[in-house]
């Protein structure tokens, strides 16, 4: 928890308010995340993250890979790994048909492709519709995930995709060079 001195006067006061009011207001401002679906789930990713949607082509395999690494894209000068995240989260088998996409993601000089059921649409959320967590236990692998989204009657799991690309078990490597 961080600590903020007690202002004395009324200068320093003054000093500080107006940041004080630029953090309130980018506190309020809604964060855009990109909607989409894995089996009856709703995930989301923040937009910033996603570099382009693609609709599903069978990659180039990889040998000896793990079943969630579906293989490689060349993609302008770039190759681009492809995660099947139902698999990676352990989910029904797969099922590739036209509403499968690829989701570009772009983090930390890591480019990575995430195969999902469906994208949905690009939605809102005010810091106030970003929920906690619930606590686990450390047999459950929750790093990547980042808050619970709650818009009406729709819930959606927000991943992080920082700690998701950097999670080993997805098996890529630190960066990928981006041109």
């Amino acid at each position: 928890m961080i600590q903020f001195p007690i202002l004395t006067t009324a200068a320093q006061k003054a000093a500080v308010a107006p940041v004080a009011a630029f953090d309130a207001a980018a506190r309020r401002q809604p964060r855009q995340f990109l909607s989409f679906k894995l089996d009856s789930q709703e995930y989301g990713i923040d937009i910033l993250g996603v570099q382009e949607i693609r609709s599903f082509e069978l990659p180039l395999r990889i040998a000896n890979a793990p079943a969630h690494l579906l293989g490689m894209h060349h993609l302008r000068g770039v190759i681009v790994p492809i995660v099947d995240l139902r698999i990676h989260f352990g989910l029904a088998g797969p099922v590739y048909d036209e509403f499968t996409v690829v989701i570009v993601l772009v983090s930390n000089g890591r480019v990575c492709g995430v195969v999902v059921d469906a994208v949905s649409d690009v939605i809102h959320l005010a810091t106030d519709q970003l929920l906690p967590l619930p606590a686990f236990n450390d047999t459950v692998p929750n790093a990547h995930l980042q808050a619970i989204g709650a818009l009406g009657d729709r819930t959606l799991t927000l991943l992080d995709i920082d700690k998701l690309l950097d999670c080993p078990s997805l098996g890529l490597a630190a960066t990928t060079e981006l041109h």
